[in-house]
C-alpha cells in the first residue's frame, strides 16, 4: 500500500446538489479542517458530471489530487475518468447513499474524512465497465432499474428514499426473462434482477454482494429468481445484513466478463445513476484506480 500527503495539492470537486445540498452544507467544515491540517487545496463547484470529470482531468495534469465531495454518482464518474492513470482519487462523502465510502472505511463526518486524506493511505481498486461506461461500485438491472429510476425522481429525503422506491417498484413489477453469460458460460432465468458487483453495497447500505472484493479482479454476480412478491418483500430487509444470499432464489457467481440480455428493455444503473442499457457487456479493469482510503 502506498501513502502520501505531505506536499500534496488537492482539488475539492463539490457537487452542490448532492444529498439535497448536504455536500455544500459540509463544505465549510471540510475547508476549515483542510486549513487546520495545513493541506493545500482549492475548491470548484461542479455544474454537472461532465464538468466534474473535465476539472478532474485538468487537476491531474497539474499534479493535483481530485477529491470528490459528493455522492456515489459523481465519485464513480470521476473515478472512471482517472482509471488507468497514476493520479489517485480522494473521497469525502456528501450524498444520500455514500456506499463506496462505507465499504472502504471513509467516515461520513467531514473532519474525519479529511483526516483520511491527511493520513495519505492508498489502495488500488478494480473499476467496472459496462458498454464502455465506467463505474466503481455496482451495476444492476431489472427490478433495480425501476427502483433506481423511482429513487432518482423522488423528493423523499435521506435513506427513506430507497425503501420508498423499492416498495413502489415492487407494486408495479412483472417478472422478466434474463440471459446472462459469465466468462463464456450462459444461463437463463426468470425473476427480478441481475446485480454485477465490484463492491459490496449499494442503495445506502444494502449489502447485496456481501463477499465482493474491490481488488480481486472479478465481479460478484447476484441474481434473484422468480418468487412471490410477499416473499420478496419479506426477504428485502435481509439485504441490509447480506443474509439474503442464503435464500434459494438468490444465486451468487463470479466472473470477469458478464453479458446480460432480457426479454424487455431495461436501463443499467451504476453508482446510483443511469449508465447504459441492455443488452450490456460488463468487464473488470483490474487495479485500475488508486484510492485514498484506509487499508483493506
Amino acid at each position: 500500500m502506498a501513502s502520501g500527503a505531505e506536499g500534496e495539492r488537492y482539488l475539492l470537486l463539490v457537487n452542490p446538489s448532492a444529498g439535497a445540498g448536504l455536500a455544500l452544507e459540509r463544505l465549510p467544515a471540510i475547508e476549515s479542517e483542510m486549513q487546520r491540517l495545513g493541506l493545500e487545496y482549492r475548491s470548484v463547484m461542479t455544474n454537472g458530471v461532465g464538468h466534474g470529470c473535465r476539472e478532474a482531468e485538468v487537476a491531474a495534469a497539474r499534479g493535483e489530487i481530485p477529491v470528490v465531495v459528493s455522492g456515489d454518482g459523481l465519485i464513480g464518474k470521476v473515478g472512471g475518468t482517472l482509471a488507468g492513470g497514476e493520479t489517485p482519487l480522494g473521497v469525502i462523502p456528501g450524498g444520500r447513499g455514500n456506499d463506496l465510502a462505507r465499504v472502504v472505511g471513509i467516515p461520513t463526518d467531514p473532519g474525519a474524512a479529511v483526516a483520511v486524506l491527511a493520513a495519505g493511505a492508498r489502495r488500488r481498486i478494480d473499476v467496472g465497465e459496462a458498454n464502455g461506461q465506467r463505474f466503481l461500485c455496482i451495476a444492476s438491472c431489472g427490478f433495480d432499474s425501476d427502483a433506481n429510476r423511482i429513487a432518482n425522481e423522488s423528493r423523499v429525503k435521506g435513506h427513506l428514499v430507497y425503501a420508498y422506491a423499492a416498495l413502489k417498484a415492487l407494486w408495479q413489477w412483472k417478472p422478466a426473462q434474463f440471459t446472462i453469460d459469465l466468462d463464456g458460460a450462459q444461463r437463463e432465468f426468470s425473476g427480478y434482477s441481475v446485480v454485477v458487483a465490484n463492491s459490496k453495497a449499494y442503495g445506502g447500505g444494502m449489502f447485496v454482494a456481501p463477499d465482493a472484493d474491490l481488488s480481486d479482479g472479478r465481479f460478484d454476480v447476484v441474481t434473484t429468481g422468480r418468487v412471490s412478491k410477499p416473499r420478496f418483500l419479506i426477504n428485502l430487509p435481509k439485504v441490509f445484513r447480506g443474509t439474503h444470499v442464503e435464500e434459494a432464489e438468490v444465486e451468487v457467481e463470479r466472473a470477469a466478463v458478464v453479458e446480460i440480455r432480457s426479454d424487455r428493455p431495461f436501463a443499467v444503473y451504476a453508482d446510483g445513476d443511469h449508465l447504459t442499457d441492455l443488452p450490456a457487456e460488463l468487464r473488470v479493469l483490474p487495479a485500475a484506480l488508486e484510492l485514498i482510503a484506509p487499508g483493506a
